[in-house]
């Protein structure tokens, strides 16, 4: 399990760095979703990075791999 401290300072790597910063105090803020997804919170950014063995993988390219799938249908990373 991820520990609290570590998912309260995450964010998506996307929303934060660079010409795609988004707007605002705090972007980028991840939900934690079935105990094995952080999902951006931020309006149209649809990212999210699977947690494998108690490490979540924060790589832009892997939270563009599920952008289509709808958090329902997310299942085991």
């Amino acid at each position: 399990m991820v520990s609290q401290d570590l998912l309260d300072i995450l964010r998506c790597p996307h929303c934060v760095s660079g010409e795609t910063r988004r707007e605002g105090v705090d972007p980028g803020r991840l939900q934690l979703i079935n105990g094995q997804w952080l999902v951006c919170q931020e309006t149209g950014c649809d990212r999210k990075y699977p947690i494998r063995e108690d490490i979540p993988i924060m790589l832009i390219e892997e939270g563009d791999k599920y952008r289509a799938i709808p958090i329902e249908q997310l299942g085991q990373p």
